[in-house]
C-alpha cells in the first residue's frame, strides 16, 4: 500500500500541489476581505487552513517524513477550536443584532 501511495505521489509533481494550495489560499483571502456574512468569512478561514493542511501533507508525503502529518493534526485541532469559538460568537451576534452581517457590528463601538 505504501509503494502505491509513493508511486502515485511521484506521478504528480509537487509544483501542482503548490499551485492548487496557493489558489485555494488566495480564494480564502479574497472571501474574507470581500464578504460581509460572518458564516462565509468563517468558512473562508477554514478554506485557508485546509489549503495549508493539504500542502503540509503533500510535503510530508513527498519527503517521506511524518513531521508534516503531525503538524496537520495540530492545525486540525486548532481549526476545530476556531470553529467552536467562531460559531459561539456568531450565535451571540445573531441574538443581539438579528443579523450575521459583520457591518452591523460597528454599532457595538458605543
Amino acid at each position: 500500500m505504501e509503494e502505491l501511495t509513493n508511486s502515485m505521489l511521484q506521478a504528480i509533481p509537487i509544483s501542482h500541489y503548490i499551485i492548487l494550495c496557493s489558489v485555494l489560499f488566495c480564494l480564502g483571502v479574497v472571501g474574507v476581505l470581500i464578504r460581509k456574512n460572518a458564516i462565509i468569512i468563517l468558512g473562508c478561514v477554514e478554506l485557508m487552513l485546509n489549503s495549508v493542511n493539504l500542502l503540509l501533507a503533500a510535503f510530508a508525503a513527498y519527503k517521506g517524513d511524518g513531521h508534516g502529518q503531525v503538524m496537520v493534526f495540530f492545525i486540525m485541532v486548532v481549526a476545530a477550536a476556531e470553529v467552536a469559538v467562531g460559531l459561539a460568537i456568531i450565535t451571540m451576534m445573531y441574538r443581539n443584532t438579528h443579523s450575521v452581517d459583520v457591518s452591523v457590528l460597528n454599532k457595538l463601538k458605543g
